[in-house]
């Protein structure tokens, strides 16, 4: 498995986070604070593409939890994208597509 790599760039809708290697308990401290240093501003959209996104373990889904709580707090919405098939079976397994916005 590749080690987790994010980057970052802003659009006029907000910050865009590529993710891809494995987001599980050894790399999801990545991720949460990668989203912690974000200006996330009211109205704003967050946007985590997944589209190369090679593992997820129930660590990941608590940071990208997490995630969405954080930008709520700001008054800002959070969209996952480009979610892989495995990890979107698991959300939705366990109702979590309910609770993100996923887009293709």
């Amino acid at each position: 498995m590749s080690p987790l790599t994010i980057t970052h760039h802003d659009t006029t809708t907000g910050p865009v986070l590529h993710v891809t290697g494995a987001l599980d308990y050894e790399h999801g401290a990545a991720l949460r604070e990668q989203v912690a240093r974000l200006a996330l501003n009211p109205g704003q959209n967050l946007r985590i593409v997944l589209s190369g996104l090679e593992f997820c373990d129930s660590t990941g889904i608590t940071v990208l939890l997490a995630a969405r709580q954080l930008a709520l707090a700001a008054d800002a919405d959070l969209t996952l994208t480009a979610v892989p098939t495995d990890t979107l079976r698991i959300l939705t397994l366990v109702g979590l597509d309910q609770v993100f916005t996923i887009r293709p």
